[in-house]
């Protein structure tokens, strides 16, 4: 199997896992906007969720991976398994007793970290008191997600993909559980979610143990603080930490200037990036985290002309995929928020609320995603520095746009205040990363990127086209509305999919022979 045929499977394998898992996120989005709609409650969850969210950012699936990864592959690559299998050990031990120390510190401190969030619920004592007391129930969550990193990362590795792709649906599932079964029975329901949040981070650990242990894995605890390994690790997720400080940080930006919004901006906002979020985590972290252990290997051999075609291959097949899926958000927002998330409370000025801001984060989707693959190539130089320098020029163009751009747009300014630092953070990696690899095939992939935008828009055009109805403004019907934007969705891809053999796409060709090749071997005697 060659490189990018074993990239694109790792890809697709962590895609097909992260779909199901989004799938099932959205089943649970919209209980949630059933029974709490874009009211004051629902602020007061989703910005408490936020801080656990933000940590489990900073000390799981992103700076731990980004160190862990391409340390452990070059112990594995020139060690043996053996150091590496130690090597985690040690990591599972020394990050458990240090995120457990932060939950610690995080629970007694809770109304002053609230305060920092979100200083415009202190004029409302009782959401400040709500959002503190849900913060607490959730904050060990974090530690079990953080458990469950390292877990993902040791996978990795060792080439096992799909299911530490899967184990975030494990945390919905019980999400979605949780609140069938217990909601009703209390009075204040939003405190039996927040319990359903940290319960699924710990089963969303344990779900990846058989895999951990098969693997050739054990969490037996190793105290030995100072290996090489691990203190490689920490140099490298200090700046690693704050790289995704940085890119947390915006999104809390968002959060403190929304509660100074007209009350269920913050909600617009959460939904609306979760709709983003869905081909951000099934295309672009799933090809960054099936590239990185390819290019941490290419890294360690000093293989640079592999690592500049696995990175030109990546970001092409990436962009092919994410652009008409980033058009169709923007095509299809109103109808696609009205489906998933217009019943019971959440009214049609509710949809149109975060149809608004959907419009402007989708606008920055294709540099998010690119972002990922850009990262994981500085990351695989053991390189965490780079990306937290442009990630605060990034963080510094988000603050002024948002504060200039939430005056005239309100919600949706700061929406796409967010696009706008994502195309000035992929923008510098890029240039800086061509400096280092003296080349990254910029000519083909902007090649790439001009195709497949001429063939969304094509589709984008006739689906709009097809799609409007006044169905799309009230609630109900969720049956005729599936067929009728899944039929659209379906011709769309048609048409893109023709678009693109007519623009003679080297993406598509080369999934159209992966395809026929996988035929061709299923009927052969």
């Amino acid at each position: 199997m060659s490189r990018k045929d074993r990239i694109a499977r790792a890809a697709g394998a962590m895609s097909v896992a992260t779909l199901i898992s989004r799938i099932l996120g959205y089943v649970k989005d919209m209980i949630l906007a059933r029974y709490f709609g874009a009211t004051g409650l629902s602020d007061t969850f989703f910005v408490a969720f936020r801080i656990p969210n933000l940590l489990r950012e900073l000390f799981a699936e992103g700076s731990m991976s980004s160190a862990f990864i391409p340390v452990l592959t070059e112990y594995n690559t020139k060690e043996g398994f053996q150091e590496a299998k130690r090597l985690a050990r040690i990591t599972f031990t020394f990050l458990f007793m240090l995120v457990g120390l932060i939950c610690a510190i995080g629970i007694i401190f809770t109304p002053q970290i609230v305060t920092i969030i979100a200083p415009g619920f202190l004029k409302d004592p009782q959401k400040f008191n709500q959002t503190v007391i849900l913060t607490r129930i959730m904050f060990p969550f974090l530690l079990f997600i953080s458990l469950a990193s390292v877990t993902m990362g040791a996978l990795n590795t060792r080439k096992v993909f799909f299911v530490p792709a899967l184990a975030p649906a494990m945390l919905n599932i019980t999400i979605i559980l949780v609140i069938i079964a217990f909601a009703s029975r209390f009075d204040e329901p939003i405190l039996v979610v927040a319990a359903g949040v940290t319960f699924g981070g710990l089963i969303q650990f344990l779900f990846q143990l058989p895999s951990f242990f098969k693997s050739g894995y054990d969490l037996r605890p190793d105290f030995y603080i100072r290996h090489p390994g691990l203190k490689r690790i920490s140099l490298l997720v200090m700046p690693a930490t704050m790289g995704m400080a940085v890119s947390q940080i915006n999104i809390f930006i968002s959060t403190i200037l929304a509660s100074y919004l007209p009350q269920g901006s913050i909600t617009y906002l959460y939904y609306s990036m979760r709709l983003v979020q869905f081909p951000i985590g099934i295309f672009g972290v799933a090809m960054g985290m099936a590239v990185l252990p390819m290019l941490s290997e290419h890294a360690v051999m000093g293989d640079k002309d592999r690592m500049r075609e696995d990175i030109s291959f990546s970001m092409r097949l990436l962009f092919f995929i994410t652009i008409p899926a980033m058009t169709g958000l923007i095509a299809f927002r109103e109808p696609i928020v009205n489906l998933l998330f217009q019943r019971g409370v959440f009214d049609y000025i509710a949809t149109k609320g975060t149809a608004e801001s959907l419009f402007f984060y989708s606008l920055g989707i294709w540099a998010i995603v690119g972002v990922r693959v850009m990262t994981a190539s500085f990351y695989a130089f053991h390189d965490t520095k780079t990306p937290v320098k442009i990630a605060v020029v990034a963080m510094t163009v988000n603050i002024i746009f948002s504060i200039i751009l939430m005056r005239f747009m309100k919600h949706s300014g700061l929406a796409f205040a967010n696009s706008i630092a994502s195309i000035v953070n992929l923008t510098l990696l890029s240039l800086l990363l061509r400096k280092r690899l003296g080349r990254i095939d910029g000519k083909r992939i902007t090649r790439s990127i001009l195709k497949s935008s001429i063939a969304s828009i094509i589709m984008a055009i006739a689906g709009n086209t097809v799609i409007k109805s006044e169905i799309w403004r009230i609630e109900g019907m969720a049956a005729i509305k599936s067929l009728y934007l899944g039929g659209t969705i379906l011709l769309c891809l048609m048409i893109y999919i023709l678009a693109s053999f007519i623009l003679k796409s080297e993406e598509f060709q080369y999934i159209f022979r992966t395809v026929m090749k996988r035929d061709n071997n299923s009927i052969r005697p």
